[in-house]
């Protein structure tokens, strides 16, 4: 952050306006969550505070107890763990509210961000001017606290917000000499110089810049110049995000379908072209819709492709024919309180916001057109029924974790993401090794399995097989011969829960008629789980 020189020398560092929220870890637990920040609240990583309430600073808790320390000094803690994707998304409000002020912010964290201090202060008359405006318009919008500091550089700025104090210009390097070396976020650093006797940035500044790269390496040596108030971090503003979302407002209420269908289609291609020159792509999108009555209506359309203006037109029409003529085609018992009810009047407002978007080169069709007429028209069939009777009336089988062939199968509903559960993971402890069965049963089947003298075969608790199979038989059908089997293979699930738990030893038979089965036997009895091809 420091301007050069016409003879190409760093001159003193640029202004910097720091807007710092403190505590943020708990507020945006408390803005996601609803975890009362009033309340003793620490927010943990690794086992260690990272940030609390104030309520729990009263009771000697603080940013680096472990959390059995912690809890010992307030019983009635309540610990969170630390979410950086949540602190994050409770910010984004804040920082698009200080844009509404200011132009050209820059988040440094969650919780902290900055603007170069020049053009607040001449627009609004003074930096003491500007921080006013910028807490008092965070305090409005989003109801939160917030402070600001002011000084040479965005280091010595951020220190000075913690006490919502404005260094003046040319005395940031004396704020900063009398701070603790713990200001500089480095914890082994300021160990190792506390312990050569030094305790302040101002001891640290002192000591010659050659030296400090020699003994301590190029990250004490940013650390020094920091300390010295030699700010060089380069200021790179934030653009705001653009309003990619349109809004369609109807002085006749839509309540036919073709009335809405000719709507759609305006609105539909209006996003594409808006969506395309920003140079992306839509994979989801929300479909809002708003009655005469006031009736809120909304859905999300998810797509494993590049959403066209046509597809976004069907996706839209179907919706609308869903809500506007659905209702009649709802399947028995699907009007709870999961699907919205039909609209009461007719639709005043359409809005169409791009839940999804990438950059359109990801999504570029194969050379050869991989996916044929005949894939689009299922397509499309399938998505008008799910318009029709709800995103869950259409599922795909998706392949996960699991260590039975029945828990390796999961049902999402299509459009949806289709990624395995565990991707790129090991298998599973305890899965069964290829080939997979061919059909699994839903409900398993009682068997007798009989060794060569026609006694029961059986499985110890040590896992110990009575006697080789020889027969088996299926429910009450004939006993048949068993002409190879592999097992067992043990499974003991959720034995800390006794009443979840589930013990079990498969078994791969192959019989003399040429079937192939999965066997198992749980609770002192065989059942069949699965067959073979």
């Amino acid at each position: 952050m420091n301007a050069v020189t016409p003879a190409g020398r760093p001159g003193p560092p640029t202004r910097a306006l720091v807007v710092w929220c403190p505590d943020w870890p708990v507020t945006a637990a408390e803005i996601i969550d609803g975890v009362p920040a009033t309340g003793p609240v620490a927010v943990l990583h690794a086992n260690r505070v990272v940030a609390c309430s104030a309520a729990a600073r009263a009771d000697g808790v603080h940013p680096g107890l472990r959390r059995r320390e912690a809890q010992s000094r307030c019983p009635g803690l309540t610990v969170l763990d630390h979410d950086p994707a949540r602190d994050a998304r409770a910010f984004e409000p804040v920082v698009a509210a200080i844009e509404q002020v200011v132009a050209g912010v820059e988040v440094h964290r969650p919780g902290a961000c900055a603007v170069a201090a020049r053009g607040p202060a001449r627009y609004f008359g003074g930096e003491e001017a500007a921080a006013e405006q910028i807490v008092e318009h965070v305090a409005q919008v989003c109801e939160v606290e917030s402070q600001v500091g002011v000084a040479d550089g965005f280091f010595a700025a951020g220190l000075a917000a913690r006490t919502g104090r404005i260094v003046p210009p040319g005395d940031s390097r004396t704020f900063l000499a009398g701070l603790p070396l713990r200001v500089l976020g480095r914890p082994d650093l300021a160990g190792l110089l506390r312990r050569l006797g030094l305790r302040t940035l101002g001891d640290f500044a002192a000591l010659p810049a050659r030296d400090v790269l020699a003994r301590f390496g190029p990250d004490a040596a940013l650390a020094h110049r920091l300390a010295d108030g030699r700010d060089e971090q380069p200021f790179t503003p934030r653009q705001p995000p653009p309003e990619l979302s349109v809004t369609a407002d109807y002085d006749e209420p839509l309540d036919r379908v073709d009335a809405a269908a000719f709507a759609a289609r305006a609105l539909a291609e209006q996003l594409h072209d808006q969506l395309s020159g920003h140079g992306l792509a839509c994979t989801r999108v929300g479909i809002e819709a708003v009655t005469a009555h006031g009736q809120e209506l909304h859905r999300v359309w998810r797509h494993d492709g590049m959403l066209t203006a046509a597809a976004i037109t069907d996706r839209l029409r179907w919706q609308l024919d869903g809500w506007l003529t659905g209702a009649a085609a709802r399947r028995p018992g699907a009007g709870d309180a999961a699907s919205p009810p039909p609209p009461t009047a007719g639709i005043v407002r359409l809005r169409l916001v791009p839940d999804g978007v990438l950059a359109r080169v990801a999504l570029q069709p194969g050379l050869w057109g991989e996916i044929g007429a005949e894939d689009a028209r299922a397509r499309r069939a399938l998505t008008r029924v799910q318009g029709l009777l709800g995103p869950d009336a259409v599922v795909t089988a998706v392949l996960g974790g699991g260590r039975s062939p029945v828990d390796q199968v999961r049902l999402v509903p299509w459009g949806d993401e289709r990624a395995p559960s565990r991707p790129g993971q090991p298998p599973w402890p305890g899965r069964l090794p290829p080939p997979a069965p061919a059909v699994v049963l839903p409900a398993p089947l009682p068997a007798e399995v009989y060794d060569a003298a026609g006694e029961p075969v059986t499985v110890s608790a040590r896992l110990v097989v009575s006697a080789a199979p020889a027969r088996l038989a299926v429910g009450t059908g004939p006993a048949v011969d068993v002409t190879g089997w592999a097992g067992p293979w043990p499974l003991d699930e959720r034995w800390w829960a006794p009443a979840e738990a589930r013990r079990r030893a498969r078994f791969q038979v192959a019989l003399a008629d040429g079937s192939a089965l999965l066997i198992a036997r749980t609770d002192g009895r065989w059942v069949v789980e699965a067959v073979y091809d």
